[in-house]
């Protein structure tokens, strides 16, 4: 494998019309952070490129419904994600966005190149035009239903029902988002990237030279090659976006696959300046895009065309994509506002970026979806970050405190039990170091708590504490040795948990500190005063979770609300029938829960008769304290023939409407009404 003298990691450009959500981070800001650090402690030299995407059609719809800028909907969210990654410990070397004049300038440039060198093909279709607005459509402007489900409310571009990827001429009944008119077909011209001119060298590139990818990018790529790289659209007609430099293309902007990916480039260039080349273009530098499952078409094969229709950009040597992050076995969607957001958990969890850092990195998707619950988020805390490592580093600090002062003490000769504890974390070391070098980020996070794990389980066989009462020379080896460790889980987590490791690095008074002294036995000397001890995790209790998921189930009730129709009517029935109905109304005296039945309520309800009627209806579900009932107006099915129940007689029916959550409310008068009156 070739030796490199740096490294240069991209990270997908969130889009900016909205903040960033857990399946991002999971699926790539976090394994990019983690693998930066890493080399960071190797001492590599290592650039972390990251940026908002700020272009496209999204953003002006959003602009749009709000009457703002889409200038001001991009500076809002660019803000959001910039400061939520900082929040997060993402170290970018720089976060930039694809709205600078420094990336305007590098895109133009770029295509303009591309343009001269004839790399270009220009080509004439028919599109969809609103004529009211006097605009084409791009693909989110139109909708329509989608011809696979039915979906009334599809888009140009995607039916976000079935998922299925359309053209927005696929579409029936299409409607202009715009003015909601019926689009018509016009002629217009743009230009094509020819990616079926780069299919030799692409299937040479990847296929026979670029085998040790994850199976799951490596498959995607094939099977794209496999059906034949078509010419791809390098612009589009709109009016927000970087306008096409070349003479004859107003009102057309670069598409924005196009302009994002040389935001990588710009991005650099408004770090080192002309100095950017070292990182683009010299041989010697190694470039990993981290993304998502996604934008692996985009990076492995369109990208990688543009780079070669110039010809002086090197080509990038791995893209180890993840697949996706569900929530609560359900797929993350923004448009849903189905998503745990970063900027709030922040918020709702201050202090505790490690524990969501850990709980993704332990659940990544990084060969197929996976899931995050918020009942697994309090166990990884709680069985692992408390109990484990938590544990072990204050148990190890507390002791050296009681028995010496918090003075890291001087160890005597090592016996079996210290030798083979750091054998065991040379060992792993190995392992840890292994599994990051090939991106295997959760096998790597699962190596580092096993050193914990190893420290927990020498503390409990020499047991210093009951050492402690008759041999204080062993006491001190033993705890010399346990300080040694949590210093080598500071490096070995700092990638990780980079706030835990700075937290215990000042505990134990390191400063500086490299991937090279993992599995050291002397890194803090003895004599060296550590300070006080102090809790690295805390344990989070039931409640905070619970409101954490109330959080969601409230947003998927909104969801139903939002997305409810009416039943149909059903079919017309003689008044003679519907006169046959005897619908009264009632008082309800009592009502309770019946034995044994989850959805049985019993109703004792003043019919104006003078006797009272039992009744029992299904709605116990819908009413866990059925006692609010009692008092209130009913409606009811007088005539319906008596039937037994679990052993009660039920005199009738109880009328309750079904909600669009699917729960019922009992029905009844607006204004008091005398029981035994009848509803005609």
């Amino acid at each position: 494998m070739k030796e490199f003298k740096r490294t240069l990691i991209t990270t997908a450009l969130p889009y900016a019309n909205g903040p960033v959500h857990i399946g991002h981070l999971a699926g790539v800001y976090v394994p990019a952070d983690i693998y930066a650090r890493y080399l960071r402690l190797k001492g590599e030299e290592v650039m972390m490129v990251g940026g908002s995407d700020e272009h496209g059609v999204p953003i002006t719809i959003k602009a749009k419904n709000e009457g703002v800028t889409p200038q001001d909907i991009v500076d809002r969210y660019h803000n959001i994600i910039k400061n939520s990654f900082e929040g997060l410990g993402i170290s970018f070397d720089v976060y930039g966005r694809t709205t600078s004049e420094t990336h305007r300038r590098t895109a133009s440039d770029f295509f303009r190149k591309l343009y001269e060198k004839g790399e270009f093909i220009e080509k004439t279709s028919m599109q969809l035009y609103d004529e009211e607005a006097g605009q084409f459509l791009a693909d989110r402007y139109v909708t329509g239903t989608c011809p696979h489900c039915g979906n009334e409310h599809a888009y140009g571009d995607q039916c976000e029902n079935c998922g299925t990827s359309l053209n927005a001429t696929d579409l029936i009944n299409p409607k202009s988002a715009i003015t909601g008119n019926v689009p018509v077909l016009k002629e217009t011209s743009h230009w094509y990237l020819p990616l079926d001119k780069w299919q030799s060298r692409l299937e040479e590139w990847i296929l026979k030279d670029h085998k040790e990818w994850k199976p799951n990018v490596y498959g995607q790529c094939k099977s794209w090659l496999e059906m034949g790289l078509q010419p791809r659209a390098v612009s589009r007609d709109l009016d927000w976006g970087i306008p096409v430099p070349v003479e004859g293309a107003e009102g057309k902007v670069l598409y924005v696959w196009f302009d994002a990916p040389i935001g990588y480039i710009s991005n650099t260039i408004d770090l080192v300046g002309d100095d950017y080349t070292k990182w683009w273009k010299d041989p010697e530098t190694r470039m990993l895009h981290f993304i998502g499952k996604d934008n692996i078409v985009f990076h492995c094969i369109v990208f990688p065309s543009m780079l070669m229709a110039d010809g002086s950009y090197n080509l990038p040597d791995n893209v180890p994509a993840n697949e996706f992050l569900n929530l609560e076995d359900d797929k993350i969607s923004t448009s849903r506002n189905w998503a745990v957001w970063l900027h709030e958990y922040l918020e709702d969890f201050p202090g505790k970026q490690d524990v969501l850092r850990y709980v993704l990195t332990a659940n990544a998707p990084e060969t197929k979806d996976n899931n995050f619950t918020w009942k697994d988020f309090q166990t990884r805390n709680n069985s692992e970050l408390v109990a484990i490592l938590g544990n072990f580093v204050n148990r190890a600090v507390v002791l050296t405190h009681k028995y010496f002062e918090g003075v890291v003490p001087a160890a005597g000769e090592f016996t079996e039990a210290e030798t083979n504890l750091f054998d065991e974390i040379r060992h792993l070391k190995d392992e840890l170091s292994a599994a990051l070098d090939t991106f295997h980020f959760r096998d790597a996070l699962r190596i580092a708590m096993d050193m914990a794990r190893a420290g927990n389980k020498y503390l409990q066989e020499t047991e210093p504490w009951k050492v402690a009462k008759t041999d204080m020379a062993r006491t001190a080896t033993i705890l010399y040795t346990a300080i040694q460790v949590c210093a080598n889980l500071a490096i070995a987590f700092e990638p990780f948990l980079p706030f835990m490791a700075a937290k215990l690095m000042k505990m134990l008074g390191m400063e500086n500190i490299d991937w090279a002294m993992l599995g050291g036995t002397d890194l803090i000397p003895a004599g060296r005063k550590i300070g006080e001890p102090e809790l690295l995790f805390e344990k989070i209790e039931d409640g905070v979770i619970e409101a954490q998921v109330q959080k969601l189930l409230d947003t998927k009730k909104a969801n139903q609300l939002k997305a409810w129709k009416p039943e149909d009517v059903k079919e017309d029935v003689e008044f003679e029938t519907f006169e046959k109905v005897d619908i009264r109304v009632g008082k309800v005296l009592e009502c309770s829960k019946v034995k044994k039945s989850k959805k049985l309520l019993q109703f004792s309800i003043d019919d104006g008769t003078g006797t009272p009627r039992t009744i029992l209806s299904g709605i116990a579900q819908s009413y866990p304290d059925p006692e609010v009932l009692v008092g209130k107006e009913i409606l009811f099915v007088a005539n319906f023939a008596p039937r037994k129940m679990m052993g009660i007689e039920s005199q009738g029916m109880i009328l309750s409407a079904v909600n669009p959550d699917g729960t019922l409310t009992v029905t009844g008068p607006t204004a008091p009404v005398q029981p035994g009156c009848s509803v005609g």
